[in-house]
């Protein structure tokens, strides 16, 4: 098993995909159980002025880096991370290898409306999938365990979470293991992008760490302030961070 990285105090798993898909399946082969967090400039900010969220992710079984930037931030504070590990992709990545193997999957999240158009779509894409059951993700925290018992009744073998931070962690922390899932992603916005309501990134913007930027373009009321001061804290992290770790200068001693 790869040792782990510390990134601004937050331990990440230096992982493939290819890697992390093993891990998954393996998960489910041997009946363990796998916990998922994915972490990207925006997210990182964020755990720094919320506890519960930080704690949450920090107490995933994997800790992912989800966003280009925190690839880059790896790499300028010592702490190397082979690849990004987009959540969709390891959503779309899971599908597969749960339809060719007969796992059972359960979704939950979303509106009502964008959920059954994304059921729709995965049906038409991974035809064989078994989908044990689904849920729209507008729920009350007093629901929470009535809503993990049903994804443990259903026997799913594999749990996505379609729903915003911190509430899929909070919910993944609180009640996981509840679930019975041997395999717990939470994907925030992918049942959109499935379902066709938002659009994600072409690859060359991707690989530039531009989705952001793709994001706030398409709702630049909603989003666009909202990304340019979570980006400009995160690089200001980065930059604090790397003085920290530099040794100071201290001038040599001169002889008189």
């Amino acid at each position: 098993m790869s040792e782990r990285r510390a990134l601004f105090g937050i331990e990440l798993d230096p992982l493939t995909m290819d890697q992390t898909v093993e891990r998954c399946l393996a998960a489910v082969r041997d009946g363990g159980q796998l916990e998922i967090g994915v972490v990207n400039a925006a997210k990182l900010v964020n755990m720094r002025r919320d506890p519960r969220l930080a704690e949450a992710v920090a107490g995933c079984d994997l800790v992912l880096a989800d966003g280009q930037a925190v690839v880059w931030a790896g790499r300028v504070l010592r702490a190397p991370l082979p690849e990004r590990v987009a959540g969709i992709d390891l959503f779309l990545r899971l599908l597969a290898e749960a339809e060719s193997a007969g796992m059972s999957v359960y979704f939950l999240g979303a509106r009502h409306e964008v959920l059954q158009e994304m059921l729709r779509r995965v049906a038409d894409r991974f035809p064989a999938l078994k989908v044990a059951g689904h849920r729209h993700g507008y729920f009350d925290d007093t629901e929470q365990e009535a809503v993990a018992d049903a994804i443990a009744a259903s026997g799913a073998r594999m749990l996505f979470l379609g729903m915003t931070s911190p509430k899929k962690e909070i919910f993944t922390a609180a009640h996981g293991s509840r679930t019975g899932a041997r395999v717990v992603h939470g994907v925030g916005g992918s049942f959109d992008i499935l379902a066709g309501v938002t659009r994600r990134a072409p690859e060359s913007w991707q690989r530039r760490g531009l989705e952001w930027l793709y994001r706030a373009l398409q709702e630049p009321r909603r989003l666009g302030r909202r990304y340019l001061t979570t980006n400009a804290a995160f690089v200001l992290m980065t930059a604090r961070e790397r003085l920290r770790l530099s040794p100071s200068i201290v001038p040599a001693n001169r002889s008189h």
